[in-house]
């Protein structure tokens, strides 16, 4: 049976100001761990993991980055999910060679590997959309944000 994801309000940042996406990351990954879904080690673990495996995708005209961290480091899934109110460069998941100017960051949390892909593979069809990512880089609050993407994640 298909699921739908909910998100939660309290975890979904609007005009995060940030020096870079290290920063942007820290302060995304502080609001998963002061809501309970993440343990303390998932900050330190998310920054890591960035600079190993970059998580910056080319997508379009509105980038997106989509970190995330090992199961160990969550108490129960959620993503997170940040409006900058500048963009910041995250480095090309395809090409490390090459940064993305990165407007959305959509922070994963899940604490089981099977969901994690299944949720990745549902939540990439959105990505496509631009109209969406558009609506998403110029909402001006939380709630704009709950009414554009709550109930597009199924899985």
């Amino acid at each position: 049976m298909e699921k739908i994801f909910k998100f939660d309000e309290t975890v979904i940042r609007v005009g995060i100001e940030s020096v870079d996406c290290y920063d942007a990351l820290d302060q995304l990954a502080n609001t998963l761990c002061n809501a309970g879904y993440v343990k303390r080690s998932y900050v330190e673990a998310i920054i890591a993991r960035e600079k190993i495996f970059p998580t910056g995708l080319p997508t379009g005209k509105y980038g997106v980055a989509i970190p995330h961290a090992d199961i160990c480091h969550v108490n129960s899934s959620m993503i997170a999910i940040g409006i900058l109110k500048d963009p910041v460069e995250f480095k090309n998941m395809g090409n490390i060679e090459d940064t993305v100017s990165t407007k959305i960051i959509f922070m994963l949390a899940m604490n089981n590997s099977e969901n994690q892909v299944k949720l990745l593979s549902a939540f990439m069809g959105n990505l496509q959309d631009q109209e969406l990512l558009k609506n998403l880089a110029e909402a001006k609050n939380v709630h704009s944000v709950i009414k554009l993407i709550d109930g597009k994640i199924k899985f």
